[in-house]
């Protein structure tokens, strides 16, 4: 069986919009790599609508989506937060942010209301938003003696692999992006060639 070597998420900004007895929920959805930087989006958007009562958002994260979080700031339990969680997860994206903003319209909508407008706000979102399904890659730092330069460069062709740095001089380095699922084949090919040495970098 292959190994399962790609994810979901969106490819850009979407927004979403939905309003309720005169709260106005806008959403806006962002793909993000990191909880620092769903961090700073939130406190960005805070700036931006300053003025709003709320702001709940919630994200996913991770090749197989294990790292999340869900935040109702402010709304009742489980009200604002879960219903957006819900949406990333009901689509299988990962690497998603939602962040749903409330002008509150003077009429509560009660647990049941609150839950419909969030999710219905966020799904607007990912509605429009984008998907693309990327690939999860090994990086490695391959470094091996200038005379086997064209069996590398061979390898590097053959298998389609994607090159994020080089340096060339009596000793080379070449920084690849291998597919998970390919790596072991990869690494048996980089043991045939005299000179070179595979270090593993890291997984993106």
């Amino acid at each position: 069986m292959d190994k399962l070597d790609t994810y979901k998420t969106i490819a850009q900004k979407s927004e979403g919009y939905y309003r309720e007895r005169g709260s106005k929920f806008i959403a806006l959805a962002y793909p993000v790599n990191s909880e620092d930087e769903t961090k700073e989006i939130v406190l960005e958007l805070k700036k931006e609508y300053h003025n709003a009562r709320h702001h709940c958002y919630a994200y996913v994260l991770g090749f197989e989506g294990d790292i999340w979080r869900a935040n109702d700031d402010g709304e009742p339990s489980s009200t604002g937060g879960k219903p957006i969680y819900g949406q990333i997860v009901s689509r299988d994206l990962t690497n998603t942010l939602v962040v749903v903003v409330r002008y509150f319209g003077g009429t509560k909508l009660g647990i049941p209301g609150l839950i419909n407008a969030y999710r219905e706000a966020a799904s607007d979102a990912l509605d429009n938003a984008e998907i693309t399904t990327l690939v999860v890659k090994d990086l490695y730092n391959l470094s091996f003696a200038y005379p086997m330069m064209n069996d590398v460069m061979r390898m590097i062709k053959d298998e389609d692999l994607s090159v994020i740095d080089q340096h060339f001089d009596t000793s080379c380095s070449i920084t690849i992006g291998i597919r998970q699922s390919k790596v072991d084949l990869i690494l048996e090919r980089i043991d045939l060639i005299d000179s070179a040495v595979a270090e593993f970098l890291r997984t993106e």
